[in-house]
């Protein structure tokens, strides 16, 4: 075993060491390396992409989601993608004709452009601050339990993640976000094929899909309904869940700068139908694992179920390609996200290229150092405080979304985003209830976001047309 890891780790890290190398340019300016020269193609785009947004908590939280939960994990994720996907098409169109009228630094300072208001920026940045650090902290959480399992007396806990981050802070020091895309294309690769030989290994343990799909229905027959045997997936939750997934491009900065920085147009519808493929592709296989999971460890604990399910049930070779396809997973979203933190703070800046250039470096350092405190106080509750970050990020869409449509978009956006935003942090921190009258509390906000966000843009549009015409 320690073999093969060692030889896959050597040709992982060597394939890092080389994007790296090749995406080092000694003369480049700020913009060169927050940026990549903004000239990225179809299949480098869906693949950065795709690797950001499929991470150690689909390889790592989707398996354990689907054995707890049951099939309504697969409406859960994998439809609300698809919904992204044509979402993608629009707001990727729309996003980019504004960001060549305004300029794009990144979401923040796009944001302080459009509204001429400060505020509106350390908004955006605010909300990534305070949901992007705990995701973060989330993969680094799932991988070290799952390498700690698998090798306890290797390493202390704490040490695996901090392996993670000081590999993740090299190669982005070194190249910036063009070594970042170019390692999202190995890690994407390396993660797709693992994740299916460990998934089409497991549905053959469980005997094929009809026959396993029988035992569970023997066992425990609510995992194959609606809303499943904790009672999770109810209308609203998966209502709320599917306009938190879609809003990621517009909420999340790592994927909204990705649709700037694609080579054109056509590369980004590209690229929304090429994540739409990699989405059914990568989960579909999460489902074996987790059917697999519920009929041989029901009541396994997560570390132990997965230890179990990607590691020692697996051939040798399978089994340390599957910690080496792990930690790709973990490190891809890692690194886009805190990388997107740095981005996000620099395009508040004013200063020189130089000393822009230096707080940035120097911010990544920071956040990296604030996550890897984050990572040994998160729960294992992987998907679900996934779905907490996104749901949280989300709440600031009417303000880019009102920035992306509107030439002079409506100031109130900045003040109802604002709302939204403390109103959620206040019932993560339970000074307002979560649940109101049975309905979550983000489904509830959805609704009357949608509504009044409607109403400001309507009223906007038709003063601008009103003035226009005057």
């Amino acid at each position: 075993m320690i073999g093969w890891l060692i030889f896959f780790f050597t040709l992982f890290l060597a394939m890092l060491g080389y994007a790296s190398y090749r995406s080092y340019n000694k003369e480049r300016t700020s913009d060169d390396f927050i940026f990549a020269g903004s000239n990225i193609g179809t299949i480098l785009g869906f693949l950065t992409f795709s690797a950001a947004l499929f991470s150690a908590f689909t390889f790592m939280g989707m398996p354990d989601f689907f054995r707890t939960h049951g099939v309504g994990a697969w409406i859960f994720l994998a439809l609300s993608d698809a919904l992204m996907v044509f979402f993608l098409i629009w707001f990727g169109y729309a996003l980019r004709k504004r960001a060549t009228i305004n300029g794009y630094k990144g979401v923040a300072g796009l944001m302080k452009s459009c509204y001429k208001n400060s505020f509106a920026g350390y908004l955006v940045f605010a909300s990534a601050f305070l949901f992007l650090i705990p995701y973060v902290a989330i993969q680094i959480r799932g991988i070290s339990i799952f390498l700690d399992a698998a090798f306890p007396d290797m390493l202390p806990y704490w040490s695996w993640s901090a392996l993670l981050v000081f590999i993740m802070l090299i190669y982005s020091e070194i190249g910036g976000l063009k070594a970042i895309v170019y390692s999202d294309a190995i890690q994407g690769v390396i993660m797709l094929t693992v994740i299916w030989i460990i998934g089409v290994t497991c549905l053959q343990m469980s005997g094929g899909l009809e026959s396993g799909l029988a035992k569970v229905s023997e066992t425990n027959a609510d995992l194959l309904t609606l809303p499943g045997p904790k009672g999770l997936f109810t209308s609203p939750f998966l209502i709320a869940s599917a306009i938190a997934i879609v809003l990621i491009p517009v909420s999340q900065p790592q994927f909204t700068t990705r649709l700037v920085v694609m080579k054109s147009l056509k590369s980004v519808h590209r690229m929304a139908y090429a994540v739409g493929i990699f989405a059914i592709l990568v989960i579909l296989p999460t489902a074996f694992i987790g059917l697999y999971g519920a009929i041989k460890y029901p009541d396994a604990s997560t570390a132990d179920f997965l230890t179990n399910a990607l590691l020692f049930d697996q051939a040798v070779p399978v089994a340390a390609l599957a910690v080496v396809g792990l930690f790709a997973a973990c490190l891809s979203t890692t690194n886009a996200q805190i990388f997107a933190l740095g981005t996000e703070l620099r395009s508040m800046l004013s200063g020189s290229d130089k000393s822009n250039m230096r707080i940035t470096k120097i911010s990544i350092l920071v956040f990296s150092l604030i996550v890897l405190v984050f990572s040994t106080y998160m729960s294992d509750e992987l998907v679900l405080l996934a779905r907490v970050s996104f749901a949280g990020t989300s709440m600031i869409a009417p303000v880019v979304l009102g920035a992306v449509m509107f030439k002079n978009p409506p100031k109130e956006l900045i003040w109802l985003s604002s709302l939204a935003l403390i109103t959620f942090v206040s019932s993560l921190l339970g000074i307002i209830p979560s649940v109101i009258a049975g309905y979550p509390l983000d489904f509830l906000m959805y609704c009357v976001l949608f509504v009044i966000t409607l109403i400001l843009m309507l009223r906007h549009h038709l003063a601008q047309k009103t003035t226009h015409e005057a």
